[in-house]
């Protein structure tokens, strides 16, 4: 079991569990009331600083139900954090973009992490043609 040094910006802020006990993935909550009107951006700060293991990277992304409840999406769609960004200010934030006027609150759930072990070195090999199975091209019907 990897540990993972973690600091919070204050005790307001509600500690990270599993989401429900149920996956692997970890909320992350608004540490700060934040109002937006439509097409405002904003980095919203999500009350942690975390230490990562060497090796791994945070990978951070809306929850599904963000949109529907806040009306705001993430800017660069998916934010990766690597161990690096380890120091007592690197804190986590959600860039976001609202697309109608909204109210975040203290604790609200905006969006979730897990930790990922980075990719391994790699190296491309150029092939005339794939030999696998042809799927018709896009998507899984082949259709544009």
């Amino acid at each position: 079991m990897e540990k993972i040094k973690i600091q919070y910006l204050n005790d307001d802020i509600k500690k990270l569990e599993y989401i429900d006990g149920k996956s692997d993935w970890i909320d992350l909550r608004s540490a700060e009331r934040v109002e937006l009107k439509a097409g405002e951006f904003k980095l919203i700060h999500l009350g942690v600083a975390m230490q990562l293991p060497d090796g791994y990277e945070a990978h951070i992304l809306p929850r599904s139900s963000t949109f529907k409840n806040f009306g705001i999406i993430q800017a660069n769609s998916m934010g990766i954090v690597d161990e690096s960004y380890c120091g007592p200010n690197d804190w986590f934030y959600f860039p976001a973009i609202a697309l109608r006027d909204t109210v975040i609150e203290p604790n609200d759930r905006i969006c979730q992490f897990r930790i990922e072990k980075h990719q391994p070195q790699i190296v491309f090999e150029e092939v005339e043609r794939l030999e696998n199975a042809d799927r018709g091209g896009i998507g899984s019907t082949g259709k544009n």
